[in-house]
């Protein structure tokens, strides 16, 4: 077996990073500063790289210590929560991580449903841009987002979502926007993570150009939707997502569904071994259920 660094140490290691403070990281695990600081140097020797930068300002995680804590904080969170579930006697338990706006927007409004359907199964749900590593046992099931490029795991899109420009029903009335090119004449905003950007969209339904300056600009789409219904612009987002937005008439498609722009984006990734627990089965049952009804 490859080599694994005493448990201690590495508990010692993500305490201190996670609090930036020896201190606050011993009184945390019960020890004293100095017996958090020699686990912390014995890691470092064992690895062979500086950890953390030390100055008279406190301690900051190196280059290197933030890299090993991406992996390592996700592996001793899933130790922890599979010692919880065994001492508090939950078999059932299943790990969803999911992409950061289908889980606010989208996968919690349905939980209660998920909930009524299958109320053995203990759920605990993690949100991330950055992708579950199965490796480190971080999930169960992962619903990713963007371009399906994942090997060795199973894949199955969730469904096929329109992407339209949306904007507040005041905003649209103000600036009577009728024709797609009067979308040059207003702020937009743009979604930095979105497979669907502003040129995709002017290309098929406009002669014209995006523009290359947005009025604001937003990592997720939560975000961008609710800069919409500040009226801040015009947002291009999925109507799948913004489902809550449109159904409470805070959003409006500027143009209605027909200038959309179809893409499948939203995928329930597992490895196969994993599908043979009654858990994640009767999750992805639900899922697709959940998915099938638009």
């Amino acid at each position: 077996m490859a080599f694994v660094p005493p448990i201690n140490n590495l508990l010692a290691f993500e305490a201190v990073a996670r609090r930036r403070n020896f201190a606050l990281a011993a009184a945390e695990l019960h020890l004293t500063a100095s017996a958090i600081s020699h686990q912390v140097a014995r890691l470092e020797s064992q690895l062979g790289v500086r950890l953390f930068e030390r100055s008279a300002h406190g301690v900051r995680l190196s280059t290197a210590g933030e890299s090993y804590l991406s992996r390592v904080g996700g592996a001793l969170v899933a130790i922890a929560a599979a010692t919880d579930d065994l001492r508090q006697g939950v078999s059932n338990s299943l790990y969803v991580h999911s992409a950061p706006s289908i889980a606010s927007q989208w996968l919690m409004p349905r939980l209660q449903g998920f909930a009524q359907a299958c109320p053995g199964i203990a759920l605990n749900l993690s949100a991330a841009h950055t992708h579950s590593d199965f490796a480190l046992g971080q999930a169960d099931i992962d619903i990713r987002y963007g371009v399906p490029q994942w090997p060795d795991v199973v894949v199955e899109p969730l469904f096929e979502e329109r992407i339209v420009p949306l904007a507040s029903p005041a905003f649209i009335q103000a600036h009577r926007l009728k024709r797609p090119e009067q979308l040059l004449e207003v702020p937009l905003i743009q979604s930095t993570v979105s497979v669907v950007q502003w040129p995709d969209w002017f290309s098929k339904y406009t002669a014209k150009r995006a523009p290359e300056r947005f009025a604001v600009r937003f990592d997720r789409a939560q975000m961008s939707l609710d800069a919409a219904t500040q009226g801040l612009g015009v947002a291009l987002e999925s109507t799948t997502i913004a489902g809550r937005h449109l159904a409470e008439r805070k959003l409006r498609p500027v143009f209605g569904l027909d200038k959309a722009v179809k893409v499948k984006a939203h995928f329930a990734v597992y490895p196969a071994r994993h599908a043979k627990r009654a858990p994640v089965e009767a999750f992805l049952t639900w899922l697709h259920r959940e998915a099938a009804k638009g």
